[in-house]
């Protein structure tokens, strides 16, 4: 196929509408309203269901209620936005409800500015709502990861029956890049617990209050045990220059692209540099981590954020080589002054 010029957050949308998913249902924030407007257009044109909610609160609830019926939906936000949806994303986890969930961050706490961060990574990572749950994470790096992302994450929450996010970062969402469109999907799992009207067969009752406590604790054990599954075989990761690598910058999203050019320039300058780049930020790839571990002096974890991904690259590193972090909140570093942390760091150490 030729290659198409489109936003990230157009690409994400139309990645959406291959993978099957006809219902959205939002409220719009900067920087991830693209992906409302794309499917305002395109959904009723394909028989599919667009909603503007009146809040956010109300667009998650939608979210369950599509998600119950068997039907691929999706909704897409930004930091306060996916705040305000994270006791409807702990009754669709519960509910074991697949759906799609895309924040395109912005800075914060609060309402922070419209700038580009990664300051949401607990929040996504850590589940953000109430109760024992996660959600899966994926972290696309480019515009045509965006579209491939949203085919897979519905694939993933079919597969799982659990809510999955896309990660991904403003300038992310607004950057414009050539994409190679998708073919359609026309695979699809079948969902025998949907609610699609019980005519033939006994009700499918959607639910999530247990007031017995032994039965809400047979609950968690079997969403835990769904979670074990997916540790094991969904962790996912890519690595550069890692195999004789002194330092190790981890980084995901926007962030890892940065970071492998900071590596080569690094490298033209006699620094052994590697990037580990976290491409399913929950499960956090830890096993691959530990794997670079062995061989690596230290590590250099690069975000938009104060510090946040730092916590898991040091549980996943288990003390086998020191982890530093290099931070900017609102303003993405750029590969010069990253590869400068690299030779200063080197020249500290002796490497």
């Amino acid at each position: 196929m030729e290659k198409v010029l489109m936003k990230g957050n157009e690409a994400l949308a139309e990645g959406a509408v291959i993978a099957g998913c006809r219902g959205f249902f939002g409220y719009p924030i900067t920087p991830s309203s693209e992906i409302a407007e794309y499917m305002a257009r395109k959904l009723p044109t394909i028989g599919g269901v667009f909603v503007q909610a009146e809040s956010e609160l109300a667009a998650i609830n939608m979210v369950y209620g599509g998600a119950s019926t068997g039907t691929r939906v999706m909704t897409a936000s930004s930091g306060p936005g996916l705040s305000l949806k994270q006791e409807g994303i702990s009754f669709i986890a519960e509910a074991e409800l697949p759906c799609l969930i895309v924040n395109v961050s912005r800075g914060g706490p609060g309402l922070g500015g419209i700038q580009p961060a990664q300051s949401d990574y607990f929040q996504a990572t850590r589940g953000g709502g109430h109760g024992d749950y996660h959600t899966m994470v994926l972290a696309p790096s480019g515009a045509q990861e965006m579209m491939d992302f949203a085919i897979k994450g519905f694939e993933l929450a079919d597969r799982y029956r659990i809510p999955v996010m896309i990660m991904a970062e403003g300038t992310l969402g607004n950057i414009m890049e050539p994409v190679i469109p998708r073919e359609p999907v026309s695979d699809f799992f079948e969902k025998p617990w949907a609610i699609t009207g019980c005519k033939d067969r006994a009700p499918n009752v959607v639910n999530t209050l247990h007031l017995s406590a032994e039965f809400l604790e047979e609950r968690n054990r079997h969403l835990f045990k769904k979670y074990a599954r997916i540790i094991e075989s969904e962790q996912r990761a890519e690595t550069f220059l890692t195999d004789d690598a002194d330092i190790i910058v981890v980084a995901f999203g926007i962030m890892a692209r940065i970071a492998k050019k900071s590596v080569m320039e690094a490298r033209k300058k006699g620094v052994k540099a590697g990037l580990f780049r976290p491409i399913s930020l929950w499960p956090f790839p830890d096993k691959k981590m530990q794997e670079v571990a062995r061989t690596a002096k230290r590590f250099l974890s690069v975000e938009i954020s104060m510090g946040q991904m730092i916590q898991d690259i040091r549980l996943a590193v288990e003390g086998k080589a020191p982890v530093e972090l290099y931070g900017r909140i609102g303003i993405t570093p750029n590969p010069e002054e990253i590869t400068r942390q690299l030779l200063l760091i080197a020249e500290r150490e002796g490497y």
